[in-house]
């Protein structure tokens, strides 16, 4: 099929930052692109040939907007899967596909998708709600302290809570989540892994994450890791195998842990480009979003090697900040040398709200770091 300069038509369900980061790759192909968000300000609406208004997680809406194109992906997994399913009996190519989505959209069932392929992971329970939770804790089957997730609709750190005792239950929302075994880990870690339908994987280097303590959102992604290079060939192994697993198409990004006894535990995925893989845009030689629309359109895979170490700060909402935002000291970074600010289009700024990051590039990964920790403590988001 013609991709390039012709009636080809790529349908994107989601039209955030992510979105935005794919159309960068779509527009220097000239590939057609209709984008759906419920948005009327999603950061994507600016660089697609046509925009949509609409609920993802509704089924007519979702299924009147694949009709209109020719192979369509996401750029968030919470879609409505019966309009997936029913488009692609129809003939429409879905990447990644409406079964591999059920396997992971739902974090409960995700879980127990890990522990039915023998694949290393954290133990967890399943609860229909916060009641059965408690019924749980009241028969000894839980233990503080536990990890808390809801099954659905978590972003960003929202929907993540440690839980020490009955007091952290009485704010959490009355939905269906599960409870982890708390890991002690030494190092938080993801790979991002790349497919097309013909069968080509790659994988990118392994990236050590930093978290914020209160946020529970990334902080900083270091590429490569500072990690022994066995753990390093560990991960990627593990990585690969999950893919095959899953029998995704496109890009799924592997989050793990490192454990004390550096054993790699898989925490959970993403099949679409994710906030580990940003650095890829100025330090590697094929971004993931690059490698994602290749994936989706069946094309040969770019390299996933990297040119120089990178490392990438997420820019959020300061606290106390709400409205519309301010960039402060951008002006400043971006007189450094090898720091590249992505901003992504959110008018308003609040809370920890994703409002862009910085990439910085540089040969030595020490300098890297200490140039990130420059721009954090200079730039602000604020209002």
């Amino acid at each position: 099929m013609n991709y390039f300069s012709s009636d080809f038509k790529l349908g994107i369900l989601g039209g955030g930052q992510l979105g935005k980061m794919l159309l960068f790759d779509t527009r220097k192909f000239d590939i057609q692109t209709y984008v759906l968000d419920p948005s009327d300000e999603a950061p994507s609406r600016m660089a697609c040939n046509k925009f949509f208004k609409g609920d993802l997680m509704n089924f007519e809406t979702v299924y009147q907007f694949g009709k209109m194109v020719d192979v369509l992906t996401i750029e968030i997994e919470l879609v409505n899967l019966d309009a997936l399913e029913k488009l692609e009996s129809e003939g429409v190519k879905i990447y990644p596909s409406p079964r591999t989505l059920k396997a992971i959209q739902n974090k409960g069932k995700q879980k127990d998708f890990y522990v039915e392929n023998n694949i290393p992971t954290s133990k967890h329970l399943r609860f229909v709600d916060i009641a059965d939770l408690k019924k749980s804790l009241e028969k000894d089957e839980l233990e503080f302290p536990f990890v808390w997730k809801c099954a659905e609709f978590g972003y960003d750190g929202n929907g993540v809570k440690i839980v020490r005792s009955t007091f952290d239950l009485i704010d959490l929302p009355d939905v269906e989540c599960i409870a982890e075994d708390m890991v002690p880990f030494k190092n938080e870690l993801a790979v991002i892994v790349c497919r097309n339908p013909s069968g080509e994987i790659k994988t990118y280097p392994v990236v050590e994450m930093e978290f914020h303590p209160e946020a529970n959102q990334v902080e900083y992604v270091i590429c490569p890791a500072r990690i022994d290079d066995k753990v390093a060939e560990e991960a990627r192994a593990i990585a690969l195998n999950v893919s095959e697993k899953f029998n995704h198409v496109g890009l799924l990004a592997v989050e793990m842990f490192q454990t004390e006894d550096d054993e790699i535990l898989v925490n959970e995925v993403a099949p679409r480009p994710h906030n580990s893989g940003h650095y890829s845009i100025e330090a590697s030689y094929t971004s993931q979003f690059e490698n994602h629309i290749r994936a989706v359109l069946n094309l040969p895979l770019g390299n996933t090697d990297s040119k120089v170490a990178g490392i990438m700060v997420n820019l959020v909402g300061e606290d106390g900040f709400s409205g519309n935002v301010i960039y402060k000291n951008i002006e400043t970074i971006l007189g450094w040398n090898g720091v590249t600010p992505h901003i992504y289009g959110k008018k308003q700024t609040r809370p920890f709200r994703k409002m862009g990051h910085v990439t910085i590039v540089n040969q030595d990964i020490k300098e890297a770091r200490r140039i990130a920790e420059d721009v954090k403590n200079t730039i602000r988001v604020i209002a």
